[in-house]
This record gives structure tokens, C-alpha cells and sequence, in this order.
């Protein structure tokens, strides 16, 4: 179980972080709807990170680093990764704290707009990497995410910690009820370049923006970047 957001400011305050979160689908997949509970909004998810002890062998089998068992290997969990960008500028995003489609056209370009400028992104050629050492948008694959597991549920916790990194890494007790962790998975809104984002631009039919503000606008005093970030301090 995740938490994605809190509801600061009514029920629909959470949509943008749910559009952002639900969007993720590279390595989790999301079982069911939102629920929201005692002020914060939650959802049932699956995280696609093998097991850091997990070996493959010749012939079909595979053994554990750790407790050294060897058996034939299991079938990989199947993950379908549940689309986003839909045909004629369709979408899924979250309104009013659930998924639904909707029709999202493109924004209206100045009509004397240089073509040098249409579309132009700061993070295009970018140098910035996620820990997989893959360039290029790295904002848009890597998330901190959290997930609900008391001290009691120490083989949760165990199995959470024993994913293979840096796919989901730096694991770390947020609070007694809850584990903070690291997980490289792209989100699914991303154009076939890996860096433009399809929903840039676009608004909701109440005139909100379609994509998150986080995905944006640059939060001012912030430490912490991908190297090459184009926002890193000089």
C-alpha cells in the first residue's frame, strides 16, 4: 500500500500527485482505485524489482545469494503496463480523487511563433542520470515513494529491503507506520524520446493544469539534484 497524497484543500486537492504517482508505470503496477482515509489518499500497488539475492542459472534454475537454495526458476510476475497517452489526445488522470479519461487537447500556440522556439524543453540534452546511469529526463523515472508497513510487518519491511538497487534503493523508516524508498520506474506520459511529456501545456476542463506543478516549476531552495541537472547551482 502507498500513500500518494495528502488532501490539504478538499477532495480534489490531491489530483495533481495522483495524475504524477499513477503515472509511474515502468516497474509498479496499481491494483484498484484511491481510496482516501483520515485526511491522505492511498492506493494498492505492485513494485517490479527482482530480489538482490535472486541468481539466475543454465537450464532453467536459480538459487538464493543468501540462504543458498537452488530450484527451478520461477515465472516472472507479468506486468502490462497500463497506458496513459491514449489515441486522439485521450488521457487517464485523476479527477476528483479517481482515474478517468479524458480529452485534453494541446495548448494554442502564439500565432507568430518562431518554429526555433515551438516546444522547447531546458532538460532536452541535459546531462542528468538516474543511478542506473541512464540519461536523460531523470526526474521523470526517478520518485520517492511511500509505503505503508508498521515495525510490526517486519517481513514486509524485509522484503522491501532486499529489492535489488538502484532500481528501488535508500529505504529508510519514515515513521512507525511507514517506509520512504527510492524507485527508477518512467512515467508513462513521456513521448517516445524519453524527455517531452505528452500533457505539458494541456489543462483540465476546469482549467487546472493536467500534469502536477512539481513537473513544472522547480522547487525554489532545493539541494538535491540528478547530476547534470540543468537547475543544479553552478
Amino acid at each position: 500500500m502507498l500513500r500518494v497524497a495528502t488532501l490539504d484543500d478538499g477532495p480534489a486537492s490531491a489530483d495533481h500527485e495522483s495524475t504524477w504517482l499513477l503515472g509511474h508505470t515502468d516497474r509498479i503496477s496499481f491494483d484498484g482505485s484511491l481510496w482516501a482515509e483520515e485526511g491522505d489518499v492511498y492506493v494498492e500497488a505492485f513494485l517490479h524489482v527482482p530480489c538482490r539475492y535472486f541468481d539466475s542459472k543454465d537450464g532453467g534454475r536459480a538459487s538464493c545469494r543468501a540462504h543458498r537454495f537452488e530450484d527451478i526458476a520461477p515465472l516472472e510476475p507479468e506486468h502490462r503496463r497500463s497506458k496513459r497517452r491514449l489515441a486522439e489526445d485521450r488521457f487517464r488522470i485523476v479527477q476528483n480523487g479517481r482515474e478517468v479519461t479524458r480529452h485534453l487537447p494541446p495548448p494554442a500556440r502564439p500565432p507568430r511563433e518562431l518554429p526555433l522556439h515551438a516546444g522547447s524543453n531546458p532538460c532536452v540534452g541535459a546531462p542528468c542520470r538516474t543511478a542506473d546511469n541512464r540519461q536523460g529526463a531523470a526526474c521523470c523515472r526517478d520518485l520517492q515513494i511511500e509505503i505503508m508497513c508498521t515495525k510490526r510487518e517486519r517481513r514486509l519491511e524485509s522484503l522491501v529491503r532486499a529489492r535489488k538497487s538502484p532500481y528501488l534503493c535508500k529505504v529508510d523508516r519514515e515513521s512507525p507506520f511507514s517506509l520512504s524508498a527510492e524507485i527508477i520506474s518512467a512515467c508513462g506520459y513521456l513521448l517516445e524520446d524519453g524527455v517531452h511529456c505528452a500533457l505539458h501545456g494541456r489543462r483540465r476542463k476546469d482549467g487546472r493544469p493536467a500534469k502536477p506543478d512539481l513537473c513544472s516549476e522547480w522547487p525554489d531552495g532545493a539541494e538535491v539534484t540528478h547530476p547534470g541537472c540543468v537547475f543544479a547551482k553552478a
